[in-house]
């Protein structure tokens, strides 16, 4: 795995260097990962300057907690957006999204949590959507970042941002279920189970 882009570095091309070496699971994840580097390579702001969505598109980093011995995602139940989401939330100008996604781990979930050693500090997947929900309308170009918990790590969630929080067995989480999730999150639990099929088998088999 390459040297991972440093806070120090100028924060569109750390950003860039991101999402660059994400290998696509899918043809969804190759379209999404096309648009954000042509994005990026405008030069138009990536990072939201002012609130609710200026610019109308900008760069958020989500964090996924996950238990991946039991096959668990904590997830929240978002007030504004209305679906059962990863916490997560707008990278501040300048910000590396690495440091974004620890700072609301902490701020949303009221813990610190490592980064998953699957991924480390790398994104797992990036997305592209049209957001849903009370807010202004926008599109958010997402880096799911991969945090480690289990059931009994003790979080404090935000009562302010989310109606409630609960582990999900991967299994639980798609369209067949009776509330709505993010529609990526299936995609992103897909490519952790094949991430961590890959990891187990030895090199040749």
């Amino acid at each position: 795995m390459p040297i991972l882009p440093t806070t120090e570095e100028d924060p569109r091309a750390a950003v860039r260097t991101l999402v660059d070496e994400l290998q696509p699971h899918d043809a969804v994840e190759a379209e999404h990962r096309a648009a954000t580097l042509a994005w990026i390579d405008t030069g138009v702001p990536i990072f939201r300057t002012a609130k609710p969505a200026t610019p109308p598109m900008h760069l958020v980093s989500y964090c996924l907690v996950v238990d991946t011995a039991a096959r668990l995602a904590l997830l929240v139940d978002h007030r504004d957006a209305g679906r059962w989401l990863p916490t997560g939330g707008h990278v501040e100008p300048g910000e590396h999204p690495m440091v974004t996604a620890e700072r609301e781990v902490e701020e949303e979930l009221g813990t610190r949590l490592g980064f998953h050693p699957a991924v480390g500090k790398w994104p797992l997947l990036v997305t592209v959507t049209e957001t849903e929900g009370r807010s202004t309308r926008h599109t958010d170009v997402s880096l799911w970042f991969l945090f480690a918990a289990t059931p009994s790590t003790p979080i404090r969630p935000d009562p302010g941002e989310f109606a409630g929080a609960r582990w999900w067995d991967f299994d639980e989480v798609g369209p067949q279920a009776e509330v709505a999730f993010d529609p990526h999150l299936p995609r992103c639990l897909a490519k952790l189970d094949r991430l961590l099929v890959d990891q187990r088998c030895p090199i040749g088999h």
